[in-house]
């Protein structure tokens, strides 16, 4: 769902930069108030997890469409609604950049779309209010496939609402709607399923890392802290730099609406912004597409799986140290003052 710089105009490029800041600075506000040092091997490894996974294209039978995982209902359901929208903001930061994937101009939109919802609505609201007795394997698996199918259609809803206040007249708004809607109702119900599974995993093995987990679940852990950390890093490189490479070649839930409304996977627009912001990918995105620039060798797939990993996980390792001396400069500058 990741959308192209043609697809807003600059005024609702910026709304959605401004309203995608707001939820950021909430994030790291609640999130100061926490001990997320505790937290911070999680975020990384999780972040990069992530990544790996939205590499993979599922088919969607019978419409030659297919998707990828978002993520912020995995993550808000193990780090927290707030840790998890800022590790999303790292992915798509590092997909936005390192490869392309997504426009400059739409980051704020696409952080928005399929990270703000996954994490406040479908973490914040449904896991929260699902788990609040006691959590359960059955309880996860309905949490996880309705908390997935909410985000992924308030997050298509909102793609519309974006192309429609833009003035993207290629994409009428009632034909356009009853497009995205329904491909990723189906899109949403695979993410929910594979959420499961994950979710499921890491109950039955280390569940206090479940968030709102409750000492009287009284669930046994099987695997130490650091043995879910190595299997979810291992599981990062494997699925980034192998199994990626069978990824579905089929248009995704956007692209395939786009092209079944307009005729086109891709909208162009040139001049002043559009120009600027696609001159500057030209520069920060190495590898276009997860592929060597001027190649279309497996390799470049392969080494973006991995390094692309690794970035994720420098990324939140390095948001999180700078949370921390904020905050300690923050209490040497109140200690001066009492």
């Amino acid at each position: 769902m990741h959308m192209a710089d043609a697809l807003l105009s600059p005024a609702v490029a910026g709304t959605m930069y401004v309203c995608s800041s707001v939820a950021a600075g909430y994030s790291v506000k609640k999130i100061r108030q926490e001990e997320y040092e505790k937290k911070l091997p999680t975020m990384g490894v999780m972040g990069a997890f992530v990544f790996a996974v939205q590499m993979i294209n599922f088919t969607i039978p019978g419409t030659g469409s297919s998707g990828h995982l978002c993520g912020g209902m995995l993550l808000s359901s193990i780090l927290g609604p707030e840790a998890g929208f800022l590790t999303m903001i790292g992915v798509l930061l590092v997909q936005c950049l390192l490869f392309a994937d997504g426009g400059i101009l739409a980051l704020g939109a696409n952080i928005w779309n399929m990270a703000f919802y996954g994490c406040f609505f479908g973490g914040m609201i449904l896991w929260k209010q699902i788990m609040k007795k006691k959590i359960s394997k059955k309880r996860i698996i309905v949490a996880s496939i309705a908390g997935s199918i909410l985000s992924l259609q308030l997050g298509a809803f909102s793609v519309t609402l974006q192309t429609l206040a833009s003035n993207i007249t290629e994409l009428p708004f009632p034909i356009f709607l009853a497009t995205m809607q329904p491909i990723h109702l189906a899109i949403g119900s695979v993410e929910g399923i594979i959420t499961a599974v994950v979710l499921v995993f890491i109950y039955e093995t280390r569940p206090e890392l479940l968030w709102n987990y409750k000492e009287n679940d009284k669930k046994k852990d099987r695997l130490s802290y650091k043995q879910v950390i190595i299997v979810f890093a291992a599981l990062a490189m494997v699925i980034g730099g192998l199994l990626s490479l069978v990824a579905s070649a089929n248009p995704d839930g956007l692209e395939w609406s786009m092209e079944r409304v307009a005729g086109t996977q891709e909208l162009e627009k040139e001049g002043g912004i559009y120009t600027l912001t696609k001159y500057i990918q030209s520069i920060t995105s190495f590898f276009p597409d997860y592929a060597w620039k001027q190649s279309e060798s497996i390799t470049g797939t392969i080494f973006s799986g991995v390094f692309g990993g690794i970035i994720v996980i420098i990324v939140c390792t390095a948001f999180c140290f700078m949370l921390k001396f904020f905050r300690k400069k923050q209490g040497r500058n109140e200690k001066k003052h009492e």
